[in-house]
């Protein structure tokens, strides 16, 4: 399988984890790992409103549950998919646990931190450098979020 044809496939599973986020009200962003034979190690989704917690970013979700079923914190030789791009928290966890490549849907203009208002994965004076490819599905992550909000606001009226 081309590497293409292998992130479309791992950007889909990533959006049914955003679809699990947004049956539960939680922004609808999902994230598989996936290691270099394309097995999933780890999926989650954002799971801050059902707990409470600022920091349950899917992402930061993925990374904790792939460090415990490989035993390590150091997740070099993975990819991350994300349906929308990290924010500053997610990127800094995603650079200090080493990750080899990201691959994201949807850009983030309000928070972005792989290239939108930040570029961390390639800053100078960072000692690790991330592959970043950007707008895989892109039109079906950015959907998701619109009707997701959409549908918020007409709620709150």
């Amino acid at each position: 399988m081309s590497r293409i044809s292998l992130d479309e496939k791992m950007m889909r599973q990533a959006l049914l984890q955003a679809k699990q986020a947004q049956n539960k009200n939680e922004v609808p962003v999902g994230a598989v790992l996936v290691d270099e034979r394309g097995e999933i190690i780890a999926f989650a989704h954002n799971e801050q409103e059902q707990r409470r917690d600022a920091t349950a970013h899917a992402e930061i979700l993925v990374m904790r549950r792939a460090a415990a079923k490989l035993q390590r914190w150091r997740l070099t030789d993975l990819t991350l998919y994300v349906t929308l791009e990290p924010c500053p928290m997610c990127a800094g966890a995603i650079l200090l646990s080493r990750i080899r490549r990201v691959v994201y849907g949807a850009l983030d203009t309000r928070m972005g931190a792989m290239e939108s208002l930040f570029a961390i994965p390639t800053h100078p004076a960072l000692n690790h450098r991330i592959e970043v490819r950007a707008g895989v599905l892109e039109d079906e992550c950015k959907m998701l979020l619109h009707e997701f909000f959409t549908a918020k606001r007409k709620k709150g009226r």
